[in-house]
């Protein structure tokens, strides 16, 4: 696929499940098609977050161009938007250089608002608004999203705070259910080649368990030490999937087998919940090498 032989950019989406092989697969065509890859994970984009988010390790970013990885420190507040606007300058320097753009990731609403026609919803972050939602209990604000929007709730999971207040942020204030709130814009400005992994659930489900198994062994305890002494308890660390539940490890609520297996049971529904977004997009072609290159 060359990105000159239509008016419109061309662009390689591979999206998945966590485990599902999306890394490897995305190098493997980069090299074939003259490509370089954007990262579509919220939490890629964090510095120090590498074990825990299975991050693509140094050699394999050095065989492939990677962008949108360690760009930020832990404690900023990296939100969607931003995420757009840094997705499309790296496109567009993609597309000047001659490369083709693959986009990799598990985000769902990354891959929707850059590639889907959908637009973030119009609604500037207030402080003190937010400040006031910190002080109930998760429960409590997911029963106040649910009064006034009970399938954007319906969508929170694995005591997501702060996604949470964002939707309550965002339904109250625009006055409209979060999926209104995100319109479709006219025309998507790229020609996007879908492309989807996965495995049948069991194997799926056994890729996931042996992933949280290779992270113990390759360091997550001492990745999570060290980020709590770096950054402390900051909300972007303790409510990350792998972080939280070795935190919890570390702080005596649970024995590192139980720690562990209810990593593996969070990345699991995780897994569940990523699926059930990219099935909506009948445009993604499941488990086949491209057919453009």
């Amino acid at each position: 696929m060359k990105a000159t032989e239509m008016s419109k950019p061309q662009i390689i989406a591979i999206v998945g499940p966590t485990a599902s092989g999306k890394t490897a697969y995305a190098i493997n065509l980069a090299q074939k098609v003259n490509g370089e890859i954007i990262s579509a994970d919220s939490r890629l984009v964090y510095k120090g977050f590498d074990i825990g988010t299975a991050k693509p390790t140094p050699d394999e970013q050095k065989t492939v161009k990677h962008y949108l990885i360690d760009i930020v420190e832990p404690e900023v507040e990296y939100s969607a938007g931003l995420w757009v606007k840094d997705a499309q300058n790296a496109v567009q320097e993609l597309v000047k250089k001659g490369k083709t753009p693959i986009i990799v990731g598990g985000t769902g609403l990354y891959f929707r608002l850059l590639l889907e026609n959908y637009e973030m919803p119009d609604v500037k972050p207030d402080k003190n608004f937010r400040a006031e939602l910190e002080k109930l209990s998760f429960d409590e604000l997911k029963q106040r999203l649910e009064k006034s929007d009970k399938a954007a709730a319906d969508t929170i999971f694995d005591n997501d705070k702060k996604k949470l207040i964002r939707y309550i942020e965002i339904v109250e204030k625009s006055g409209q259910t979060l999926q209104n709130a995100r319109n479709k814009s006219a025309d998507c400005p790229y020609e996007v080649e879908w492309l989807g992994l996965n495995f049948p659930r069991a194997e799926l489900y056994e890729r996931i368990n042996k992933r949280v198994d290779l992270m113990i062994e390759k360091g997550l305890i001492d990745e999570t030490k060290n980020l709590l002494e770096k950054h402390g308890r900051i909300p972007n660390l303790v409510d990350t999937i792998g972080y939280r539940e070795i935190i919890k490890y570390l702080d005596g609520e649970f024995d590192l087998q139980t720690a562990c297996e209810i990593l593996k049971q969070n990345s699991r529904r995780y897994a569940k919940r990523q699926l059930t977004w990219f099935r909506a997009n009948t445009n993604i072609k499941w488990n086949i090498y491209p057919e453009k290159i």
